[in-house]
């Protein structure tokens, strides 16, 4: 059982089992799934290197950052169909000649920074399966997805109700 610390105006909140206090400040650390725990591709992987690792675990979408570890985007499917289509180069050999540079679209996914509240954060998986999270030097830190964050409001609002 996962047992995550939660902060919302203080309330209680049911995390598996466990009901817990909370405090008057949201906090979306508890939410975090850290890089140790996400695939991601380094911004000089091959598009062939890129493809495989989003289709050995399974992804539609994976971060993307530099070899210092600062997050600058994000590719998805769509990227690499694109490319594929524009290009006219369809073999997996010919991707090697491909940078992950290359299809990255600048300003698609934003990162959060781990200060961001839980106010904003919902916002933002509006219209992101996951929000990239960033400390203060934009250094990738994790993921949060859309699936944790129904599921602490879902917690929320189902306490509150009791």
């Amino acid at each position: 059982m996962k047992i995550h610390n939660r902060a919302v105006n203080g309330r209680k909140v049911v995390v598996g089992d466990v009901v817990e206090e909370e405090s008057e400040e949201k906090n979306i650390v508890f939410l975090l799934i850290p890089k140790a725990a996400v695939a991601f591709l380094h911004d000089h992987c091959s598009l062939r290197q890129g493809l495989e690792k989003m289709r050995y675990h399974g992804y539609t979408a994976i971060p993307v950052i530099t070899k210092d570890g600062t997050y600058i985007g994000t590719v998805s499917e769509g990227d690499f169909l694109w490319h594929l289509l524009d290009s006219d180069v369809y073999t997996m050999k010919l991707q090697e000649e491909y940078s992950i540079l290359d299809i990255l679209r600048k300003g698609w996914n934003p990162a959060v920074k781990i200060d961001t509240t839980m106010d904003e954060l919902l916002l933002r998986v509006m219209d992101q399966n996951f929000v990239p999270v960033i400390d203060d030097r934009r250094k990738f830190i994790g993921i949060i997805t859309r699936k944790d964050v129904i599921k602490y409001y879902h917690n929320l609002v189902r306490t509150t109700n009791l």
